[in-house]
C-alpha cells in the first residue's frame, strides 16, 4: 500500500506549483463552501480571539485561513520531489541565534505554534542545523503507510522524529547528548488538570507543561520561532530568544512568555494559524486554581 500511495503522490508532486495551487483552490472551494469543514469551530475560535472584529472581518480571515490550509496540503505533497534549490527559494530564515547558542555549548528548544507551513519550518531547521542532532515529536498516524510517507518527508534533512507515545522511554538516552528540539508548544493538553492555566486572548486556556518542564530539567535555551507568509508558497522564519538559561526561570514564566508571543504573532497574521483545532476545548474551573500562572485573574 505504501508504494502505491507514494507512487501516486510522487507523480502529483511533479506538477508545477501553478497547477498544484489550482488544485488547492478547488479543495478550498469544497472544504469551505460545500462541506463547511469545521467552519463553526473556526468561527467560534476567531470570535474568542477577536471579539472586537465584525462578522465580515471574521469571515474574511476564515476564507484566507482555509486557503492557507489547503495550500499546506499541496505543498506537503510537493515536498516529495522538491529540490533543495526550490526549497531554499521558498523557505528562508536567520537561525544564526541558534547556531551561536550551540557554539556556547547550550542545548536548544525551539517552541513554535501551528503556523503555516509547519512542515517547511521543521525541514528548514534540520537543513540549517547540522552540528548537533535535531529532534521533533509527532503524534502517530493510524494508517502505517501514510505515517511512513510523512516520516520520509519530515526526515529528509536528518531530523529524528519520535512518536509522542514513545518519547518517555527514549528521552533519557536523547538528553545524554547535545540536542536541538523542535516543539509545537501550542498543543492542547490531554488532561487539563495537569496543565498550566492562563488567559489566552479573551478566555482562559490550558497549556501543556512538558516544553517548559523539559527545558528547565535539561537547562536548555529557549527560542520562539514564527513563520511569516510574504506571498503565496513562500515562508520566512524568525527567531526570538526567550532565555539562554531555562533553569533560572520561575514556574510558568516560559509558558506565559510563549502565550504572549503567540498572541502577538497571531494578531499580526490572524489567518496564519491552525484555527480548526479547538484551542478552548476545556473550560476553566476552580479545581485548576493551583495551576493558574497568569498575573491577571481568570
Amino acid at each position: 500500500m505504501y508504494f502505491i500511495i507514494y507512487g501516486l503522490l510522487y507523480l502529483l508532486s511533479l506538477l508545477p506549483f501553478a497547477v498544484l495551487y489550482f488544485i488547492s483552490d478547488g479543495i478550498y472551494f469544497f472544504l469551505f463552501y460545500v462541506f463547511g469543514y469545521r467552519r463553526k469551530i473556526v468561527k467560534a475560535n476567531l470570535k474568542i480571539a477577536f471579539p472586537e472584529k465584525s462578522d465580515k472581518e471574521i469571515y474574511k480571515i476564515s476564507k484566507q485561513f482555509y486557503h492557507n490550509l489547503t495550500d499546506t496540503f499541496v505543498e506537503i505533497i510537493k515536498l516529495i520531489s522538491m529540490s533543495d534549490k526550490t526549497f531554499d527559494k521558498r523557505c528562508i530564515g536567520d537561525f544564526s541565534m541558534i547556531k551561536d547558542l550551540i557554539k556556547k555549548g547550550r542545548n536548544v528548544q525551539l517552541h513554535a505554534g501551528h503556523q503555516f507551513n509547519w512542515e517547511f519550518g521543521s525541514l528548514f531547521m534540520s537543513k540549517v542545523i547540522k552540528s548537533v542532532p535535531s529532534y521533533a515529536i509527532y503524534m502517530p498516524i493510524k494508517n502505517t503507510a501514510v505515517e511512513r510517507l510523512f516520516l520520509k518527508i519530515r526526515q529528509k534533512y536528518g531530523t529524528i522524529f519520535i512518536k509522542a507515545t514513545e518519547f518517555r522511554e527514549k528521552r533519557e538516552q536523547i538528553f545524554k547528548e547535545r540536542f536541538v528540539f523542535f516543539l509545537a508548544a501550542d498543543q492542547n493538553p490531554g488532561n487539563p488538570g495537569s496543565a498550566y492555566w492562563m488567559n489566552y486572548f479573551s478566555k482562559p486556556a490550558p497549556f501543556i507543561t512538558g516544553p517548559e518542564v523539559g527545558a528547565i530539567k535539561n537547562d536548555a535555551a529557549i527560542v520562539f520561532v514564527r513563520s511569516r507568509i510574504p506571498k503565496r508558497g513562500h515562508y520566512i522564519l524568525e527567531c526570538t530568544l526567550c532565555t539562554e538559561d531555562a533553569a533560572s526561570t520561575e514556574v510558568g514564566e516560559i509558558t506565559a512568555a510563549f502565550r504572549d508571543f503567540l498572541e502577538k504573532i497571531i494578531r499580526e497574521e490572524p489567518d496564519n494559524y491552525l484555527w480548526t483545532h479547538r484551542r478552548w476545548k476545556w473550560d476553566y474551573n476552580e479545581s485548576y486554581k493551583e495551576k493558574w500562572i497568569d498575573k491577571t485573574r481568570a
